[in-house]
């Protein structure tokens, strides 16, 4: 991923995670938040391309706290500006802001740094593995950096969701319950899974 893909991954994630915090604080701030996020060495993104368009993405951390504070260092009188907007419009998102500072502690398994966060595709990729490939990527990366597990949280009745990840082999490790979701952990151990490899596709920051 990379700065020129902001606004086409912004609206991706925007068509997939309409309802979720980020998005409900509006365009500007998702594409303000993905410019910042390329800058930040914690941060992992691939973008899926076909004819030239970007038509999916995944984004990921080496370690999800680090990346926050990276992005707050680095950008945040681009980024803090459309969240202020983004509030004043919908003033109750305040109190769910204010949780977010807590994600990293809530949701657990903190020997696990590594941890895939968003990913979106146009709906007519849907069915052709294409999901299953990126996330691949994803964990190859990880793992070529080092580490030996990654994490995901999902909501627990996000049917779809839990049955990939479990089709994967993540272990349930804990739930947890927050922007008033009943949340569920999921960690994957990558040394010696039978699909991935150390492989590094992106490039250091």
């Amino acid at each position: 991923m990379q700065y020129r893909d902001a606004d086409r991954v912004a609206a991706l994630h925007a068509a997939a995670m309409g309802r979720s915090l980020w998005a409900q604080l509006g365009p500007g701030f998702l594409a303000a938040l993905y410019r910042g996020l390329v800058d930040c060495p914690t941060f992992i993104g691939f973008v899926y391309v076909e004819e030239g368009e970007v038509r999916g993405f995944i984004a990921g951390s080496l370690d999800t706290r680090a990346m926050f504070r990276d992005l707050l260092d680095r950008r945040a009188q681009f980024v803090l500006p459309h969240a202020i907007l983004g509030v004043l419009r919908r003033p109750r998102l305040i109190p769910l802001l204010v949780q977010t500072a807590r994600y990293s502690e809530a949701s657990g398994a903190a020997d696990v740094p590594g941890e895939s966060l968003f990913c979106s595709f146009v709906p007519n990729l849907r069915g052709r593995r294409v999901s299953g490939h990126i996330n691949k990527v994803l964990f190859d990366e990880l793992l070529a950096r080092g580490h030996r597990s990654i994490k995901i949280t999902t909501e627990v009745d996000n049917e779809g969701a839990n049955r990939q990840l479990q089709s994967w082999g993540f272990r349930d490790a804990g739930r947890f319950r927050f922007y008033g979701k009943d949340m569920v952990t999921y960690v994957l151990d990558l040394v010696g899974h039978p699909r991935l490899e150390p492989v590094s596709r992106h490039p250091s920051v």
